[in-house]
This record gives structure tokens, C-alpha cells and sequence, in this order.
């Protein structure tokens, strides 16, 4: 069997186990699930970044809610429907990510990562800036009638579910094409040997720049679909814990894996739930649970998974 029907053979398997695991959760993790599900998207962005491309960026925050701002202004001032709401911020994510790149990717390292740092904040602040359209920190609440599609009520658990699976199913669909597509290859040769691949007449900018405009536009579709789903849009979700989160999701789960993102969103969300439980510092917890990973499993667990077990997993 070929590398890449073991892969598609695998992840549609996961998948299935997703869509069987509906019927029998409880309602708690029914409802986590969901909403993990959603922001894994996010992190696939990040991954498409960081973990294919070799970049790391500290301002993705700013594709998140700038996805979730265009469905929620668009929405409570224009009279948008979900699926026009989504469609324009797609739209707005990928042309914000086709302006921040142009003016990141003229820097390289540690300016990256300032660069992108200093527009998300930049971003934070013009929502703040502009309250009395995005009410700051107060947020949003998207009203009912924009929480239905096709006759489906959004809210509802059930079809919240399937719908942030549908989302999950399309972006790792996707992602897995990027990564085996020559695009995609390139984009690995890049992280791996920079000046090799200039080297080998393959346009570094171009290709980088195309990076970041896939992994800004899956992160603000995530934005979006979050707000649209649990139905509120706020400034907290363009602060710098959003640009730091979807990295730690992505090493934790494993960089450069398809199905790494969620497995670190998964994770974490369960090691925060169960650790605040116990105590006030469960962030603690969370830093002492990646220290331990970094050191005994540096490539994150779907990392170890594939250098393990199976050396086909994308």
C-alpha cells in the first residue's frame, strides 16, 4: 500500500471515529469537542506556517479575529446571513494575509517574529479603538437570525457538531492535498535548507508569501466559524494569548504532522480543564506538561507517533 493511501486511509478513519463519536458522548464533551474541533482549524493555519514552512510567527491572533470581526460586523450592521458572513471573511482574511506578509516576509528570524507580534497588537488596539463598533472586550452577541443556515439552527448541539466536523473534514482534506502537492514540497524544502532551495531557481518570497495567505486564511476561517458557532465575537480573542496558543497546540500535538494541530488543541484543552480543577496555577501545569514533552518528545506526540510508528503519517 502506498504512502498516500495509508495516509487517507488513516485520517479518514479519524475522521469516522469523530463523526461516531457524537452519539455517544456526553453532553460536557460533546460540547468541548466542538469547539476543539474549530480550533484546531486554527491551528493547521499555524502549522501551514510554522510547521511546513519554518516560520515562526507570533501575531496570528490577528488573522483569527480579523476572520471573526468580518463575520460579526458584518452580521450585526449589514444584515449578512451565515453563509455570506463566512464567504466575506475568508475573503478579508486572505487579502489581510496577502498585506501582512508582503510587509512580514521582508524581514527574516527574530524580526519575524517582532513584526508579526507588533501588527497583532496593532490589531488588538484598533478594536479597541473602534469600540463603539466592536465593543471591546464586551464583544458581540451574533443574533439568532444569523446563526441559521438552510433551515439549521447553528446554536443547536447536535448541528454545532457536525458542522465544526465539516469544517475539520474540509481544512485536513486540504492541508493534506498542500502537503503533497509540489507546492507543498517546495514549502518543506524551504524549511528545511532556505538557500538551497533559492538555490535550486524555486522563488523563496513567492512561495512563502503563499504560506502565509493559506495559514491566515485558514486561521480566520476558524475565526469566523468559532464566532458564528457559540455565537460571540470580542477583543479577547485578538490579544497575544491567541498568537502564543495555537503554537503551543501545534508543538505539543507535533509540527509539520496534518493531524498534530488537533491533537495538541485536544491536549491542552483537556490538560487546562482538568488541571484548574485542581488549581489556580493550572497554567503552570500546562508549561510543566510542554517542558516534559520538549525533552522526551521533541517532535510532539503525533511527531513521536510517526517516528515510532508509522513514517507515512504527512
Amino acid at each position: 500500500m502506498t504512502r498516500a493511501r495509508k495516509s487517507l486511509l488513516f485520517h479518514g478513519g479519524f475522521l469516522a471515529v469523530l463523526f461516531a463519536a457524537q452519539f455517544v458522548l456526553s453532553d460536557f464533551h460533546h460540547g468541548n469537542l466542538a469547539r476543539i474541533m474549530v480550533l484546531s482549524v486554527f491551528a493547521m493555519g499555524y502549522n501551514v506556517l510554522f510547521g511546513y514552512t519554518g516560520l515562526l510567527s507570533l501575531g496570528h491572533a490577528l488573522f483569527f479575529a480579523a476572520g471573526m470581526y468580518a463575520m460579526g460586523l458584518t452580521t450585526e450592521f449589514l444584515g449578512f446571513g451565515a453563509v455570506a458572513s463566512i464567504l466575506f471573511a475568508v475573503v478579508a482574511s486572505a487579502a489581510l494575509s496577502l498585506v501582512v506578509g508582503a510587509l512580514a516576509l521582508r524581514t527574516t528570524g527574530v524580526a519575524f517574529m517582532i513584526v508579526t507580534l507588533m501588527l497583532a497588537q496593532a490589531g488588538y488596539l484598533t478594536v479597541l479603538h473602534f469600540g463603539a463598533y466592536t465593543r471591546g472586550d464586551e464583544g458581540i452577541v451574533i443574533n439568532d437570525a444569523a446563526r441559521t443556515l438552510a433551515g439549521l439552527d447553528l446554536a443547536d448541539p447536535t448541528v454545532r457538531y457536525f458542522a465544526g466536523l465539516l469544517l475539520l473534514a474540509v481544512c485536513m482534506a486540504a492541508t493534506l492535498r498542500l502537503v503533497h502537492s509540489p507546492f507543498g514540497h517546495v514549502l518543506i524544502a524551504i524549511r528545511e535548507n532556505e538557500e538551497r532551495a533559492r538555490m535550486l531557481g524555486y522563488d523563496v518570497f513567492r512561495h512563502k508569501l503563499g504560506a502565509v495567505i493559506v495559514s491566515g486564511t485558514l486561521a480566520g476561517t476558524a475565526g469566523a466559524f468559532y464566532g458564528l458557532l457559540f455565537g460571540y465575537v470580542g477583543g479577547t480573542f485578538a490579544t497575544v494569548q491567541y498568537s502564543i496558543l495555537p503554537l503551543l497546540w501545534v508543538l505539543l500535538g507535533g509540527a509539520g504532522t496534518v493531524i498534530g494541530p488537533f491533537v495538541g488543541t485536544l491536549f491542552m484543552f483537556y490538560l487546562i480543564d482538568f488541571s484548574s480543577g485542581l488549581t489556580s496555577a493550572y497554567m503552570l501545569v500546562a508549561g510543566v506538561a510542554l517542558v516534559l514533552l520538549t525533552l522526551f518528545a521533541p517532535q510532539g506526540l503525533a511527531g513521536e507517533l510517526r517516528r515510532r510508528v508509522m513514517p507515512w503519517l504527512p
